[in-house]
């Protein structure tokens, strides 16, 4: 893989993911060949600050990160009383990462 296509990609997506993780990606990319690497950039990985301000002012971050069961969930209960909303709220940036970061691999796993 070319190292320019690479670095681009990294500067592209690295606000969608955790700073520690770079290395780790930066690796996985270099080792991928240019028609593997076509089929991630169709990737749409999530926005920590969108899923941040969706779980403010809405509560459905759960849905967007496909989380479906603990939406629901979430919703039946009031948001758990605001204790839920709350936890979400200050855990939603870091949850989207892991989200990012493991389809990610998945996506990496699948084209190898």
């Amino acid at each position: 893989m070319d190292k320019n296509n690479v670095n681009l990609w990294i500067n592209i997506n690295a606000d969608k993911f955790n700073p520690s993780d770079m290395m780790f990606i930066k690796d996985r990319l270099e080792s991928m060949s240019d028609d593997k690497f076509f089929f991630l950039q169709t990737a749409e990985f999530r926005k920590p600050s969108t899923i941040l301000i969706i779980a403010i002012f809405l509560g459905w971050d759960r849905f967007f990160l496909d989380d479906v069961g603990l939406g629901v969930a979430k919703i039946i209960t009031c948001y758990g009383c605001g204790i839920w909303w709350l936890i979400d709220i200050f855990s939603a940036t870091n949850r989207t990462q892991k989200y990012n970061i493991n389809k990610f691999i998945q996506m990496t796993n699948f084209l190898q």
